[in-house]
């Protein structure tokens, strides 16, 4: 049996840039459940964004715009390797999940979506996003210190980023729980007519929590302009993928919900960029969709995993396919810039985020008369009373 349903799987093979699969939402026959047609007919196929195959001529970027992204990456990786080392410093408490490795996903998204009118929600995973979407280094390491100069005024966290200027809404703890609120802001901007689109981010892991199911179809019933994205990176909290869902492809879940799908390549920065525009573009019209974007996170779960679940080979191999360095290839390999401006950007970045973890230290912790601030609306809080 196990043998029969991999073969099945073995079947779903990539051809020419296409995903090809077993499923699809269009259903040949009647609406009458008691007049069954003689078969259901299901067939369809998934577009595949892969690694190598857009330039930034193809995602219509110019040259500067590419040296942003590729500064916007950098300070990604150097905000969550400082915030590493002041996790160990204790100067951070709480849980730290990072995104190192993750940042081609959050830099092509930004680029593709008009920041502060479309909106995007998340887990805890949340500092790339952030950072992408234009909140300072300040504020996202103050945040993570405590301190009240931080983006939620230091009662949030690590895991609770929000900006309302650049129409980002978190930053949650409880996995799967956000992707109802973020199809729920979709709908506002349905109800609104204001144009926006909603994209909701969710770990693999989170695949098998029952909102997000319902969160689906609610999207694709109500025409909703949704993005539902399942960053991928393999393993959840700590295990495969291929241990924990009978259905691996990720794309094939949309199917159940009459959605559209798309499998990327999360370590390439334009490849998410090209899926996201794409996808962007059909939320607009009403067209809601599902995106797996296949990526790989260089550190454990959070600060506390041992990650005894990957061999140390895999990983090291992994490193061949970092995001960062695939970009700092194409814009040398393109002319765009120069080996040694790269390295002195990284310098300016590194600093950068150094004064943000002055900044931090140098901001006063909340006062205690502020606890119940922003909780209710109202200022006299009655239902503590």
């Amino acid at each position: 049996m196990l043998m029969a349903k991999q073969a099945r799987k073995t079947a779903a093979s990539t051809r020419n840039g296409t995903k090809t699969g077993t499923k699809t939402g269009t259903k040949t026959g009647t609406r009458n459940p008691n007049d069954l047609p003689a078969e259901i007919k299901i067939d369809i196929t998934f577009p595949v964004y892969a690694a190598g195959a857009y330039s930034h001529k193809d995602v219509n970027v110019d040259e500067d715009t590419v040296m942003s992204m590729y500064r916007n990456m950098l300070l990604q990786r150097r905000f969550e390797e400082r915030a590493a080392q002041m996790y160990g410093k204790q100067k951070i408490a709480g849980f730290l999940h990072l995104y190192i490795g993750q940042e081609a996903i959050s830099t092509g998204t930004a680029t593709a979506i008009n920041i502060g009118e479309d909106s995007v929600i998340t887990a805890y995973r949340d500092h790339g996003h952030g950072l992408a979407l234009g909140m300072t280094a300040n504020e996202c390491m103050a945040e993570l210190f405590g301190r009240v100069d931080g983006s939620s005024r230091g009662k949030g966290g690590s895991m609770h980023y929000f900006s309302k200027k650049h129409g980002f809404f978190g930053g949650h703890g409880i996995v799967g729980a956000h992707v109802p609120v973020g199809v729920g802001i979709a709908f506002a901007h349905k109800y609104k007519e204001d144009g926006g689109v909603s994209i909701s981010f969710f770990g693999d892991g989170a695949v098998g929590q029952g909102a997000i199911h319902e969160a689906s179809n609610l999207a694709s019933l109500y025409d909703l302009p949704a993005i539902l994205v399942v960053e991928n990176n393999q393993y959840a909290m700590g295990t495969a993928v291929h241990r924990a869902f009978a259905e691996t492809e990720f794309t094939h879940h949309a199917a159940g919900y009459d959605m559209t799908a798309a499998l990327v390549d999360g370590m390439d920065v334009f490849a998410v960029t090209k899926a996201m525009q794409d996808h962007v573009k059909l939320a607009r019209e009403g067209k809601p969709s599902m995106l797996e974007i296949r990526t790989y996170r260089y550190r454990g779960h959070s600060m506390s995993d041992p990650q005894k679940y990957r061999t140390k080979e895999e990983l090291e191999a992994k490193q061949n396919e970092d995001p960062i360095i695939r970009l700092k290839k194409y814009i040398i390999d393109n002319g765009i810039s120069s080996a040694d401006t790269l390295d002195a950007m990284d310098d300016e970045v590194k600093q950068e985020v150094l004064d943000s973890v002055e900044f931090a230290d140098n901001s006063p912790f909340p006062d205690l008369s502020a606890i119940y601030e922003d909780v209710y609306e109202e200022d006299d809080y009655p239902y503590l009373a």
